[in-house]
């Protein structure tokens, strides 16, 4: 589904963009998101939060600021920093706060989620009136997964098949983390999500289905990290599996 031009007009999108150690592909990735939003003529901010990254994003973020934010025009690229890693979860209640936006993405910043697919979100949010959009590296035409090892690719699908089984919540990538929301229905969602680590994106959206919200999935093309390390771990793995199980008996 191709987006069209002007279509979120009256609209503002707030990307949260949380970063570590990510100074090399933050550049690539906000140059894009521009490009992006300037071509479709959406109205947008970036908020980047960035938890005490020691290699330079800061000032990577800062320089970006300086290149995007004009005089008397709105603050395109917003940086809020944190002290230090505190989870990635608190990083999306702490941009939020900040977000001015009425629709609220969340993406990595590694490239991995490529911002030519967000006026399709834009689109299917405005055709269904859905209260979330989220990306499916494996459902429907053109989504794939490229860059990932085998291990790689059968602990994610492990994940998802885990989730399916256990849950049900309808949506084929649960552990996907690229998202539109209402704001209103993230702010509502963040709230009731006790998740810190990797389980988050999977409890975020189990509890959305839950408790009624609408929500739609839209294709996407998933490319390994251009720069940096995977932070994903056997610790990882195993707090997800025992995260599932917590939340089949709470929800």
């Amino acid at each position: 589904m191709a987006g069209k031009k002007g279509q979120s007009q009256g609209d503002k999108y707030s990307v949260l963009l949380p970063t570590y150690n990510e100074r090399r592909n933050l550049p690539i990735i906000v140059w894009l998101l521009a490009k992006t939003f300037e071509e479709n003529k959406i109205n947008w901010e970036v908020i980047i939060i960035d938890d005490g990254s020691p290699d330079g994003t800061q000032d990577v973020a800062k320089q970006l600021m300086s290149h995007y934010n004009a005089p008397n025009q709105p603050q395109r690229i917003n940086l809020k920093p944190r002290a230090g890693k505190l989870g990635l979860g608190t990083a999306y209640v702490h941009g939020l706060s900040f977000a001015t936006g009425n629709f609220v993405i969340i993406m990595d910043a590694d490239f991995s989620h490529h911002p030519s697919a967000l006026p399709n979100f834009i689109s299917m949010q405005k055709a269904h009136n859905a209260d979330i959009v989220t990306g499916t590296r494996y459902s429907g035409k053109g989504a794939g997964v490229y860059g990932w090892d085998l291990k790689r690719k059968v602990v994610s699908r492990g994940a998802n098949l885990l989730a399916d089984t256990v849950l049900r919540p309808g949506v084929s990538d649960v552990t996907g983390s690229y998202r539109l929301y209402k704001k209103e229905v993230l702010q509502r969602v963040i709230n009731e999500t006790t998740s810190k680590g990797y389980t988050f994106q999977m409890e975020m959206i189990v509890r959305a289905k839950a408790s009624g919200c609408k929500v739609v999935e839209c294709p996407i093309e998933f490319v390994d990290r251009l720069y940096g390390d995977s932070k994903l771990g056997g610790d990882e793995i195993a707090e997800y599996a025992m995260g599932v199980l917590g939340l089949w008996m709470r929800v």
